[in-house]
């Protein structure tokens, strides 16, 4: 295995948050091509009626959502970010890993989407998730024009088992159905960008993995194929979006060897990428210096 250098930063000045306010109902979007309004901290249900795979009608467990964090329109860049939070697939940290991330954001010029997708918890495996967040990115990339959004500049950031999400779909995507019925089907679910804080990788590498997550995502006994199939070091392609990624080198939750074994795979397909292993910490430090600045500088590169 590649061995990658302790990288440690230091900044003074402190990562601001907004305030939290009272979000709006959630709204219901349609097949059609009418734009949905967009307010900050609106609440969309992605699908019109039910998901795919949906089982049930709670609210919280049955329906997969996104929630906006928009910028102030003086500081738009017109670019997107698609937060998944962490949680092992089995609950969702919205808050330390979701609204904070989003406002941070937000702060930045960069509008944010926190998708609540669906659990193992709650008896959703995959492939629900990875169709939730594929949906994601396809839902802001079809009323991105509308809602002054660049197509092309629309990424995905994850943390822990949300991070293994974002690198599902930094590594499992197409460009879309043209006969679809859905207008959101017909366009590409290809994330620009890839940010991954301390993430789940594998699935099949039983030395590193995140037992608790594959479990809750695959099933207790799910075969080799499948372990391999949702292990994201296995998928990298040459076209998978440039990346981001930060880890603490103890991190005893989620192994640093994760990300190691997934960055080698980017390096082996020339895909671009930008690593911070360092000591940050355990599993799940959130939003800190460490990383953030770098992060904004890195996103400066790409034109979000």
């Amino acid at each position: 295995m590649k061995l990658y250098p302790v990288v440690l930063f230091l900044f003074a000045t402190p990562i601001m948050f907004a305030a939290d306010s009272p979000a709006p109902a959630v709204t219901s979007t349609s097949a059609a091509a009418t734009t949905p309004p967009l307010q900050d901290k609106q609440i969309f249900r992605m699908w019109a009626g039910d998901a795919p795979l949906q089982h049930g009608q709670d609210p919280v467990k049955d329906i997969p959502t996104i929630q906006a964090f928009l910028p102030d329109p003086a500081k738009a860049t017109g670019s997107a970010l698609i937060v998944f939070p962490g949680g092992s697939y089995i609950n969702l940290s919205m808050d330390k890993e979701g609204t904070k991330i989003a406002q941070w954001l937000a702060s930045n010029g960069i509008a944010a989407f926190v998708v609540k997708y669906r659990l193992g918890s709650n008896n959703y495996h995959h492939p629900a998730e990875m169709l939730d967040g594929q949906r994601a990115v396809r839902f802001v990339r079809t009323y991105a024009p509308a809602w002054k959004i660049d197509t092309n500049r629309i990424g995905v950031i994850g943390f822990s088992a949300g991070g293994h999400l974002a690198s599902t779909l930094a590594t499992h995507f197409d460009e879309g159905d043209p006969k679809a019925t859905d207008v959101i089907d017909r366009v590409s679910s290809r994330p620009d960008v890839q940010i991954l804080l301390y993430p789940v990788i594998t699935m099949s590498d039983d030395a590193i993995a995140h037992a608790g997550s594959r479990n809750n995502l695959l099933g207790a006994d799910a075969p080799d194929d499948l372990k391999n199939l949702l292990s994201s070091e296995k998928q990298v392609k040459a076209d998978s979006p440039p990346a981001f990624i930060a880890h603490a080198i103890a991190d005893h939750t989620v192994p640093v060897a994760n990300s190691d074994v997934y960055v080698e795979a980017l390096e082996k397909n020339n895909v671009p990428v930008v690593y911070l292993r360092g000591p940050y910490g355990g599993h799940g430090f959130g939003l800190t210096d460490a990383w953030a600045p770098q992060c904004i500088a890195w996103l400066r590169t790409q034109k979000f």
